[in-house]
């Protein structure tokens, strides 16, 4: 769910009619951005057909998981705040604490002390990608020890 609403948030930038893009329903926006997240986390768990796809792909991906309806809401909230957090430092129009507008957290990062160049922040990503990927080594590693135990006993 954490993936899926990382992307639904960029749902709003696809059908924007215009510049800028960003501002069109305030997605990219804490707020906003939660709202949708948990939203789709509840309507994608009462909604079995979907429950029971993302128990097989857990499934297959061998990670331990049973969706519930707290875990889908918060995951999404989580998801879309990741994103609109990301966005926040890498696009200038992003109103992360909208309804105030402006973004602090772009001006924090390209006129303080800090100067986060874009290439820097998309460095910072593919860091935490690699971090995910071995994450996720873990819980297949679990799973399958779990797996193992449970066939024995």
């Amino acid at each position: 769910m954490f993936l899926l609403a990382n992307v639904i948030v960029d749902v709003e930038v696809l059908f924007a009619p215009g510049w800028p893009h960003h501002r069109v329903w305030h997605w990219h926006s804490f707020l906003v951005g939660g709202i949708v997240g948990g939203a789709c986390g509840a309507v994608l768990y009462l909604a079995k057909p979907v429950r029971l796809l993302f128990e097989r792909i857990m499934r297959l991906l061998r990670i331990r998981y049973r969706p519930c309806l707290v875990g889908m809401v918060l995951g999404g909230m989580a998801g879309a705040w990741m994103h609109v957090f990301v966005d926040s430092f890498y696009h200038f129009d992003v109103q992360p604490f909208w309804p105030k507008t402006g973004n602090p957290l772009y001006r924090f990062v390209r006129t303080g002390a800090v100067r986060i160049t874009n290439e820097r922040i998309e460095i910072i990503c593919i860091a935490f990608f690699f971090l995910t990927v071995i994450l996720y080594a873990a819980a297949v590693r679990s799973f399958l020890k779990h797996k193992h135990t449970d066939a024995e006993g």
